[in-house]
């Protein structure tokens, strides 16, 4: 039951005589909990306005198995292919242009730069571009701003950590998975119907063939869960522990989560291995200001409003003039989120830090 819920299946072959050039890699574990979002952003795609979609979230979410999933569903959208520009190695906004002519086989042409061969090359293309791990390099934005113009069958699907903020940009922020409510007492078929368990089980069962939901830990899971945030990265690495720590073991260990959800796959870069070097990788993006306002922001349990934080800013330092252009960034950079208002009664917002990147500011 669960797994028609919320593991997809893998898409269906290419028919005979079709034929679609790309360089996706095969999926090794299923995506779940994503149907909605999957059809969101696939529907986003097919829409002729729709050229540059953005993959938002915090680190670990999820953007980069989402925008595969999503890429190789619209193979038979692009003629040309589908092709998958990797950003992660890179850290230099100059080498994007660079990179992306490398990825699609295009030689260099000592009469023009590498942007105007890359423009020649996709001039005439009905090609998705999948860029993924924008957020390092998000200064060399505006050049995809060029291609766009020059090149108007070209469409682009990126994964970022924060938005690229330009003109015809379409962000789709990618949400955690869902979790159960702790005040209420689920059954074990109720806690099969939400995507983080029906995950964290998958993932335990690859390190314990014979782990299942019981009476016994459905709690401990449920739980383990909720206080990880609905994170993918988080879960998996807390359901590989379980090859040497029961589930109440590993929830009690919870208190001191960047201690215990390490040892990520080899296979994966460095900075999601471990929960702490992947928030760390976030942090160490943003300017001195907002790692303060960062920090600051962390000692609020629940959230707080705008006033609350220029509030605590007059206090600290006599005056809070940074404060509101420093949430928005926080916002456009997936470490800080607005809380969802009831109706419209004009209240103002609460601005919210998941509990995992909150802990991170506290330390």
């Amino acid at each position: 039951m669960q797994e028609k819920l919320f593991i997809l299946p893998a898409r269906e072959p290419t028919e005979p005589g079709h034929t679609s050039t790309h360089n996706l890699p095969a999926q090794l574990t299923p995506l779940i909990g994503r149907e909605q979002e999957v059809a969101a952003s696939s529907t986003l795609l097919r829409r002729p306005e729709v050229r540059l979609l953005t993959f938002t979230g915090t680190g670990g979410i999820g953007k980069t198995s989402l925008a595969l999933r999503v890429a190789t569903d619209l193979l038979d959208d692009f003629p040309d292919g589908v092709c998958l520009v990797l950003l992660a190695p890179i850290s230099d906004p100059d080498l994007v242009i660079p990179t992306i002519a490398q990825t699609l086989a295009i030689k260099e042409v000592a009469v023009q730069s590498p942007l105007a061969s890359l423009r020649s090359h996709l001039q005439h293309k009905h090609l998705l571009l999948l860029l993924d791990n924008f957020e390092q390099v998000v200064v060399a934005a505006p050049v995809l701003t060029d291609l766009l113009e020059s090149c108007p069958f070209l469409k682009l699907l990126v994964t970022s950590r924060e938005v690229l903020r330009l003109r015809g940009e379409h962000e789709y922020p990618v949400p955690s998975l869902t979790v159960p409510e702790l005040q209420q007492q689920a059954s074990i078929k109720g806690l099969a119907q939400y995507a983080a368990v029906v995950l964290f089980l998958q993932r335990a069962q690859a390190v314990k063939p014979d782990f299942h939901l019981t009476d016994a830990n459905a709690s401990s899971i449920a739980a383990i869960c909720t206080r990880l945030d609905g994170l993918p990265l988080a879960l998996e690495l807390a359901a590989a522990r379980l090859k040497h720590l029961s589930v109440r073991a590993i929830l009690a260990r919870l208190e001191h989560r960047f201690q215990v959800l390490t040892h990520g796959p080899q296979d994966v870069h460095e900075r999601q291995r471990t929960l702490r070097n992947t928030i760390q990788w976030s942090y160490d993006l943003l300017s001195v200001q907002e790692q303060r306002l960062f920090r600051r922001l962390s000692v609020f349990v629940g959230g707080c409003t705008l006033e609350a934080i220029e509030a605590l800013y007059k206090m600290l330092d006599g005056e809070s003039m940074y404060v509101f252009d420093g949430v928005t960034s926080l916002i456009d950079k997936s470490l800080l989120q607005q809380g969802k208002q009831d109706g419209e009664g004009g209240e103002e917002p609460r601005y919210l830090m998941l509990e995992t990147i909150r802990e991170y500011g506290l330390e």
